[in-house]
């Protein structure tokens, strides 16, 4: 079968100076920001759907249009030929999964269109009521429910009875019987055997039951892991084809099982696997040890699902958290440079204005590096959802006639608290940084550490914060020594130096050098092009550079993680080849800035 898994876009996008869809554009009151990085980011459950199809011998692509223009995504849809499409369908982008569905059955009357994911899981009888473009919605895991799907269609028998799907079939809506999840994640083909991906998956569901998270409509009660080996197996065989050798763990709750990771983490060491990496946990799944062993590891981000400064809310919202045990986990964090960055709620049950200044009073107390406040999207499937229909203020028909992004109400505030929280959420959005470590904190982490690649670069770059470049330089050379697995963030912190010192040929020269060795680094590749316009303008003002040593999501340019560009042949069924080494995309002129230096005159 001939298989195309699209991740769609949100609603119709428009081209740059088009006037926007009256219909089915973007909503009326959208703002920049809204749709977050990581909503680019592809569901990894695509990824892991491909895998398994290809290797059960399927012809299979995977876009990413999620960023396209909506003229770009008719041509692709209008242009690409299948037997199957299949979408993942999240509450952001459900109009235009149902758009594309729209578009498919245009082009393509005899194809089957499959839907599956965190929205259309508890929506699945709505979804295909409404939209009589969609033939099938997947519930829940969806792995060995895809592949006995492809099966049944590949050899012409009727898809009624499908276990863990909801089908269209003689014009009735019928439900399978339930699906028994997998019990054993390495049985799975890993996704790292096909795609070249920075996103890592090490295990599926989450044992607690917050009341506005869905991971349970998707994975079930319960926690089930990838076994140590497995996850070892799939980062080594990763690492030498990704150009900047940085991983996001996107697990639930990455540390449910703290020995685990403990194995995993040491693991890592002993494979000598050199890369950086973040996680998403909670606070209290971790202790000294386990924290130690993770920055030793490369771990150099920690997201925690905070979400409230306020016992009274964390109880509400059935977190099962303190305040001490988040401050207690922060500080523990801190104690090996792991970088902390909170997840924030506006709206959660029992919030009003007072339990809110409690939560802005205890990120002051508390002091993570950075925090990023959401307001409370009421999903599908949640028991937010649930009670919420029960009480009579929301009905699920609201997903099919609204056309917001996602629905974001207080659940219990009055009118006057959400009037003050809107106010401030508007005034205050995006992420935020409030911890920098100093000079002695960075100091007294390297003797925890030893003699540890990136916790000289924290220090290095800690020094020159404080003016000392001289010393500075000393540590960003030795991680440098110690092969640090992003050399061109160090590269650029020494060409800083050397501006800071009046240098300025020194920093061009540093500038070229991290670009030879760490062509693909974003941060790094914008300073080189910003240093060739100033050697090529009358260089009036001096050169200056942006800092690059904070963790950071790659550029959205790389197809089908993230939304870049199709090759042009991308409508071409041939054989995939076996994933290699990609070569290094260079900047538009990898040695302009040496052959302008060579330009410049000498005085």
């Amino acid at each position: 079968m001939r298989v195309v898994l699209l991740y769609a876009p949100p609603w119709k996008i428009p081209l740059r100076g088009e006037r926007p869809d009256p219909v089915d554009g973007p909503p009326g009151d959208i703002q920049p920001g809204d749709l977050d990085p990581d909503f680019f980011q592809i569901p990894y459950g695509l990824l892991s759907l491909a895998a398994q199809a290809l290797r059960a011998g399927h012809d299979v692509k995977v876009l990413n249009l999620s960023g396209f223009a909506w003229q770009h995504v008719a041509h692709v849809v209008a242009t690409l030929d299948a037997d199957v499409w299949g979408m993942s369908c999240w509450t952001a982008n459900r109009r235009g999964v149902a758009l594309v569905a729209r578009e498919i059955r245009r082009h393509h009357p005899r194809a089957h269109v499959v839907i599956g994911g965190p929205h259309a899981t508890p929506l699945a009888r709505e979804m295909l009521a409404h939209h009589a473009e969609i033939d099938t919605v997947v519930t829940g895991e969806g792995d060995a429910t895809f592949l006995e799907l492809l099966e049944r269609l590949a050899e012409g028998r009727a898809l009624d009875g499908l276990r863990g799907a909801w089908v269209r079939a003689n014009g009735r809506i019928t439900e399978g019987p339930p699906r028994e999840n997998i019990r054993d994640l390495d049985t799975l083909a890993s996704p790292f055997d096909y795609f070249d991906t920075h996103i890592l998956m090490t295990s599926r569901g989450c044992p607690w039951q917050c009341t506005f998270c869905g991971a349970d409509t998707t994975w079930g009660r319960g926690f089930r892991a990838n076994s140590v080996d497995y996850v070892l197996d799939e980062i080594a065989r990763v690492l030498p084809r990704l150009p900047v050798k940085v991983i996001q763990i996107k697990d639930d709750t990455f540390t449910t099982n703290r020995r685990r990771v403990l194995e995993l983490c040491r693991g890592i060491r002993a494979r000598k696997l050199n890369f950086v990496w973040s996680c998403d946990t909670r606070v209290d799944v971790l202790n000294d040890e386990l924290l130690y062993e993770m920055r030793l590891a490369g771990c150099q981000r920690m997201s925690l699902g905070v979400e409230s400064g306020s016992q009274k809310v964390l109880a509400a919202i059935d977190k099962k958290i303190t305040v001490d045990e988040i401050v207690a986990s922060t500080e523990l964090a801190k104690k090996y440079g792991i970088r902390v960055r909170y997840y924030m709620m506006v709206g959660n049950r029992a919030e009003g204005w007072r339990e809110f200044e409690e939560t802005l009073a205890f990120l002051q107390r508390a002091r993570p590096h950075e925090y990023l406040f959401s307001c409370l999207s009421v999903y599908p499937g949640t028991r937010d959802f649930h009670d919420a229909e029960a009480a009579g203020w929301l009905s699920r028909e609201v997903y099919f006639s609204g056309d917001f992004q996602e629905f974001k109400v207080p659940f219990d505030a009055s009118d006057d608290d959400t009037a003050r929280m809107s106010a401030w959420f508007d005034a205050n959005k995006g992420l935020k940084a409030l911890h920098a470590p100093d000079v002695d904190e960075c100091r007294a982490i390297l003797a925890r550490l030893g003699d540890h690649a990136p916790a000289h670069l924290d220090l290095g770059v800690a020094l020159l914060d404080a003016g000392t470049p001289d010393e500075a330089e000393e540590h960003l050379a030795r991680a440098l020594a110690l092969d640090h697995p992003l050399p061109g963030v160090v590269y650029n912190e020494l060409a800083c130096v050397s501006l800071a010192r009046g240098d300025t040929d020194e920093a061009l020269d540093r500038l070229h050098r991290g670009v030879a060795v760490d062509p693909q680094h974003p941060a790094l590749l914008a300073n080189h092009e910003r240093a060739l316009a100033w050697l090529a303008s009358p260089r009036s003002a001096p050169l200056t550079l942006e800092r690059a040593s904070r963790f950071a999501l790659l550029e959205r340019t790389t197809q089908p993680t993230l939304p870049g560009p199709l090759p042009p042949d991308f409508a071409a069924w041939k054989p995939r080849p076996a994933p290699s080494p990609a070569p290094p995309i260079r900047p538009r002129d990898p040695e302009g800035l040496a052959r302008a230096r060579r330009s410049l005159p000498v005085v």
